[in-house]
């Protein structure tokens, strides 16, 4: 009887096998920061889940690290070789644009998050809008200004003819809403286009869609579904501001579930597994959208969306009666599949 017992409480328990798991963080981005909160929460998760998870720290500098110490630096061939699957816990550029996936690839290691082209792809915001159009999805309209070529006379004409103001500028390669503004004249508009090109050598100047801010989490093999969209979570932020990287994480915007339901609903989820697929994502992403007058108009898709105490996807799936450490074994799952 005692036997019996146990192996229905193994079941229930859902026991997998302890794995040895690195968890990736930091990284040379102006997302560091944020990557340590992610990587620390995602140790945490891990370890309740049973793991046996290990802090990898990436320095400003490049160099690999076991540990969030600095000691001695590793090569990334060595680090890898140590684990079973490293966990992606990095944001911004090296980590979420292609670089970091190609060193797993090359070190044969499995790893959380997408591949290297879909990286690739939606990091460069110009050319995920373009593949978001090819798929039969709404985006603003926009003008590229790259930074050897900027002529503030003829390309503020052409920021002109494509709306009026305001117009939000943000560099066409970052995340976390990093050099993200918003202008309401030219002489802003100007200095806008100046500050985002700080963070790069291109920029987009977009249309300012005035609508409702939403995103909406895609989470594989969840739910009886390949893809399962996530129930959209709808962002408010503090009057007078926009959602920016300061009130992103400060904690100061009022996130909701989204109250759609019925054929809205079922559009923003549409919407989102279409963006997710075009791009060739794997296991989870995030997409961001502005809702106006029933029209849907795709901002962008996170290939690896924040997982700290303040991020949405984490909210999202507790939604779905997902709690973190779940959510982080199920991740790891996907990688390992």
């Amino acid at each position: 009887m005692w036997l019996v017992s146990l192996c229905v409480t193994l079941y229930n328990c859902n026991v997998t096998r302890q794995l040895k798991i690195g968890v990736v963080m930091g990284g040379p981005s102006s997302e560091h920061e944020i990557s340590l909160l992610t990587g620390r929460n995602v140790l945490r998760g891990l370890v309740e889940a049973g793991h046996d998870a290990h802090p990898v720290y990436i320095a400003h500098s490049g160099n690999w690290f076991l540990g969030e110490k600095r000691g001695v630096a590793y090569d990334p061939t060595h680090v890898c070789g140590k684990f079973d699957v490293m966990f992606n816990a990095t944001h911004g550029e090296f980590g979420e644009d292609g670089r970091l996936q190609q060193i797993f690839e090359r070190c044969n290691v499995p790893y959380t998050g997408s591949g290297v082209a879909a990286s690739a792809l939606a990091w460069n915001k110009t050319v995920s809008c373009d593949v978001f159009k090819n798929a039969g999805l709404v985006v603003p309209r926009a003008v590229v200004i790259y930074k050897n070529s900027f002529d503030p006379p003829h390309h503020l004409k052409e920021v002109h003819w494509m709306s009026a103001a305001p117009w939000v500028v943000k560099p066409a390669a970052c995340g976390s809403s990093v050099g993200v503004s918003i202008a309401y004249s030219f002489p802003e508009l100007e200095r806008s286009i100046a500050h985002a090109f700080s963070y790069g050598n291109a920029v987009r100047v977009e249309e300012h869609i005035n609508g409702r801010e939403i995103t909406c989490g895609v989470l594989e093999d969840f739910n009886g579904e390949k893809y399962h969209a996530l129930h959209p979570i709808e962002i408010i932020p503090p009057e007078g501001r926009f959602f920016d990287y300061q009130v992103k994480y400060d904690g100061s915007t009022k996130e909701i579930p989204a109250p759609f339901f019925g054929e809205m609903l079922r559009h923003v989820e549409h919407v989102a597994v279409t963006a997710h697929k075009a791009l060739g994502c794997r296991h989870y992403s995030r997409t961001d959208m502005i809702i106006k007058k029933n029209k849907i108009y795709v901002l962008e898709t996170n290939t690896l969306p924040g997982l700290t105490a303040e991020s949405l996807f984490p909210k999202a799936a507790s939604w779905a009666k997902l709690d973190f450490p779940r959510l982080c074994e199920h991740i790891v799952q996907l990688a390992l599949s």
